[in-house]
C-alpha cells in the first residue's frame, strides 16, 4: 500500500460497498481523498468516519449523480476551481437491472448506459491530459465478471461490463510508456446493495444475489485486492482464487458450449 501513498484519488460510488471500502483504506495512505456519490449524507458519514480513524486525512465530498453530463461538467470546473490533481482515478460508480429485457423501462436502461459506460469515458477522458502532464498516475475501472460472457436478465448490465473491461484493456496499450497503468477490476458475486439496486420498480420480489461463502467474496477484499493490482500494474484483477479459475475458464471455453446454458438460463429471485 506504500503505492498510494501522499496521492490525491478520486472514488466514484463511494457511499457503499466496494467505493466505501476503496476510501478506508486508501483513508491511511493518499493525501487527498475526493469521495463522491448521490447519497450526500452517506458521504458526510463516511469523511466523519475516515476523520475519526485518520484525523490527517484531508477528505472531499461531492454529492453527484454522474449519470447527468451537466452535473459532470460541473463537477470537472469544481476540480479545476480547487486545484485538485488526480493521481489514482477509481470509476466505480455504477448500476444494474435485473429482468426480461423487454420489459425494461427504457429510462432505466438509459440512466445505466450513461452511468456505467458514458460517466466512466467522460471522466477518463477529462482527466487523463492532467495525469499525463503530472507524469504519472493509475485508472482503475471496477467492471465485473459478467463482462466476460452474455447474462440472461441482466444482459444489459454484462454489456456495459464488457464495454469497460474492452475499454481500460485498450486504454491501457495505448498508454504504455506514459507512466499512466490502466486496471480493469472484474468481481464476481459481492455482499453489497447491488441486488436490492436491480431489482425493478414494481416487482414483488427482489433480485437474489446471495451466493455460497466459498463463492462470493466480501467488498473490502475486492476493494484491498484491486487496489493490490493497481499498485503491482496488472491489466486485470479477478478477486477470489475460486471466482478467478471460473473466470478463467469462462474465457478459454468456446461461445457455442456456453449458448445452451444461457438458453436455459431463468431469472433468480427471492420472496
Amino acid at each position: 500500500m506504500d503505492y498510494f501513498n501522499d496521492i490525491t484519488a478520486l472514488i466514484t460510488g463511494a457511499s457503499s460497498g466496494i467505493g466505501r471500502e476503496f476510501a478506508l483504506q486508501l483513508a491511511p495512505h493518499a493525501s487527498t481523498i475526493i469521495i463522491t456519490a448521490r447519497r450526500l449524507d452517506r458521504l458526510e458519514a463516511l469523511k466523519s468516519e475516515i476523520n475519526e480513524l485518520h484525523p490527517e486525512a484531508n477528505v472531499f465530498i461531492y454529492g453527484i449523480d454522474f449519470a447527468d453530463e451537466e452535473a459532470r461538467l460541473q463537477f470537472l470546473a469544481w476540480l479545476g476551481e480547487n486545484d485538485l490533481k488526480i493521481d489514482l482515478l477509481i470509476n466505480n460508480a455504477g448500476i444494474g437491472d435485473h429482468g426480461p429485457f423487454i420489459d425494461g423501462s427504457w429510462e432505466r436502461i438509459s440512466r445505466m448506459l450513461d452511468l456505467n459506460i458514458a460517466a466512466l469515458t467522460h471522466l477518463t477522458h477529462q482527466l487523463l491530459p492532467d495525469m499525463i502532464a503530472l507524469g504519472g498516475g493509475a485508472i482503475l475501472n471496477v467492471s465485473s465478471v459478467a463482462s466476460l460472457l452474455p447474462v440472461p436478465y441482466l444482459n444489459v448490465y454484462a454489456a456495459t461490463k464488457a464495454y469497460v473491461t474492452s475499454f481500460s484493456e485498450g486504454l491501457r496499450a495505448e498508454l504504455r510508456g506514459t507512466g499512466i497503468s490502466v486496471t480493469a477490476l472484474c468481481p464476481g458475486p459481492v455482499p453489497t446493495e447491488f441486488g436490492k439496486q436491480a431489482t425493478r420498480l414494481g416487482e414483488n420480489n427482489q433480485f437474489d444475489m446471495t451466493t455460497p461463502s466459498w463463492l462470493s467474496v466480501d467488498a473490502a477484499t475486492v476493494a484491498r485486492e484491486g487496489l493490490r493490482a493497481v499498485a503491482a500494474d496488472r491489466a486485470r484483477c479477478v478477486p477470489g482464487l475460486v471466482m478467478f479459475l471460473g473466470a478463467l475458464v469462462l474465457t478459454l471455453l468456446p461461445i457455442f458450449l456456453i449458448r445452451p446454458f444461457l438458453s436455459a438460463a431463468k431469472p433468480k429471485q427471492t420472496p
